[in-house]
């Protein structure tokens, strides 16, 4: 099975796995899984970061503590591409949050599951699993 980690999910999974599901643990616990990261996830780390929202990101703003993370978990980098941002643009829901909306697009236009503790991307055409 192919899963693209929310934000939420990449950073719990790293710094504190007890706010898991037990579903997603096991999901990213098995090697057969492909685990993807979405560089939209770095990106809401970021702003919300340097807003002073979020300060336990601070390390995944490091390129090398990102990659050792990154290796750790086994995931793999899902680029951004034209057809996630039209598709992320087309929705026709009233949820504006880009972050969110782009994710969705990937995970729908990749066939992939979003692994996400957050309900609102049941309002897209994208599978979740929490």
């Amino acid at each position: 099975m192919r899963y693209l980690l929310d934000t939420h999910t990449l950073a719990w999974a790293v710094g504190n796995a007890s706010l898991l599901s037990k579903r997603v643990r096991l999901v990213l616990s098995d090697p057969k899984n492909e685990l993807w990261v979405s560089p939209v996830t770095i990106w809401e780390m970021s702003i919300q970061y340097a807003a002073g929202k979020w300060p336990e990101v601070a390390p995944f703003l490091d390129d090398k503590q990102y990659d050792q993370f990154t290796q750790r978990l086994g995931t793999q980098e899902l680029f951004v591409r034209v057809p996630h941002t039209r598709l992320a643009g087309q929705f026709k829901l009233t949820h504006k949050d880009p972050f969110d909306r782009l994710l969705a697009a990937q995970a729908v236009l990749e066939g992939m599951t979003l692994v996400s503790k957050n309900a609102i991307f049941d309002q897209f055409p994208s599978n979740r699993l929490w």
